[in-house]
């Protein structure tokens, strides 16, 4: 199916100011980035094969992020776009353009869902910014957090499926139980970018992703207790990267190997304690303390276009 052509100036856009609805943020990362990489990874999808024209997949791709930086529902994101001249002009609209309706929006999401298309735009993304030499891969950090279900199952109770949200899971901690899904993340220690995020149901075990996380390329890779594995050492030392991942403290182990063991944790968590920054970022900013889909692949979408959102703007920072 094609696509609708849009963005072509009017002459409402000729009368309004330059400078009216002006948004520096957006400009800049609107110029930062060579979007045809992103066009080429959304080609191919389509809107239905009858009726018309669907909308340009790069104009929906940018809306999403839309959402992500400003914490908008599909709803809230039509309203804005149909408002606000920044927005308009950041995913090409021209004034007397219909912009997209929420359904449009959450159908498009849902395509994006299929065949690890957010892993390639996020590798896109981080190619670009490669080139430009802000992925410094002195380290890999890596960790994981929980995000709360949309669902709420009842009764509440470890083990309890909740049949509107059947991915999401309990997971047990001593500060409580939590019910919803696990983000896994892995950032370059120095630059903050995010390298690779994955979503699991909140009863997968931190370390299970880690061999996900880990890019290969790093010099070393940080993480806390929990991905502490001697078959991992292995993994790492031959691959040529270095064991920046806290120990665990074994039984029968000499007082004065846990003396060591204290003082290398001691040590090492200043260096990996930046990772958590991109969460409290996330919960604290972006509202990501409670995931707003009520599927694991409607939710990874979001946590995809969340680390492509997080990325864009860090490079502000950096560039």
């Amino acid at each position: 199916m094609a696509h609708r052509v849009l963005g072509q100036r009017s002459l409402a856009d000729a009368l309004v100011s330059a400078k009216a609805g002006g948004n520096g943020r957006l400009e800049r990362i609107a110029s930062l980035l060579d979007w045809s990489g992103f066009a080429a990874l959304l080609a191919d999808l389509h809107g239905s094969a009858e009726g018309r024209p669907s909308w340009p997949p790069l104009l929906m791709f940018r809306c999403l992020l839309l959402q992500q930086w400003y914490g908008l529902s599909d709803p809230a994101a039509e309203e804005a776009l149909n408002d606000r001249l920044s927005f308009r002009r950041f995913v090409g609209l021209a004034l007397d353009e219909a912009a997209p309706d929420h359904s449009a929006l959450s159908r498009f999401r849902a395509l994006l869902a299929e065949g690890g298309r957010l892993d390639a735009l996020l590798a896109e993304l981080n190619r670009q910014l490669d080139a430009r030499g802000l992925i410094l891969r002195q380290g890999t950090l890596i960790d994981a957090s929980l995000i709360a279900a949309d669902a709420r199952p009842r009764p509440h109770g470890l083990g309890t499926r909740c049949t509107s949200d059947p991915d999401a899971r309990w997971a047990g901690r001593t500060r409580g139980s939590h019910f919803g899904y696990k983000a896994h993340i892995a950032v370059d220690a120095g630059s903050g970018l995010i390298r690779a995020a994955v979503l699991t149901p909140a009863n997968v075990h931190d370390s299970t992703m880690a061999e996900a996380l880990i890019q290969g390329d790093e010099d070393a890779v940080y993480a806390d207790r929990a991905y502490d594995q001697a078959a991992r050492r292995v993994r790492l030392a031959e691959q040529g990267i270095a064991d920046g991942i806290l120990r665990k403290r074994q039984r029968n182990t000499s007082p004065a190997e846990a003396a060591a063991i204290a003082m290398r944790n001691k040590l090492l968590a200043p260096l990996r304690a930046p990772v958590e920054r991109t969460f409290a970022a996330w919960k604290r900013w972006y509202g990501y303390r409670r995931v707003r889909y009520r599927s694991l692949a409607r939710n990874a979408v979001q946590l995809g276009l969340l680390a492509i959102a997080t990325n864009m703007r860090r490079a502000l920072v950096l560039a």
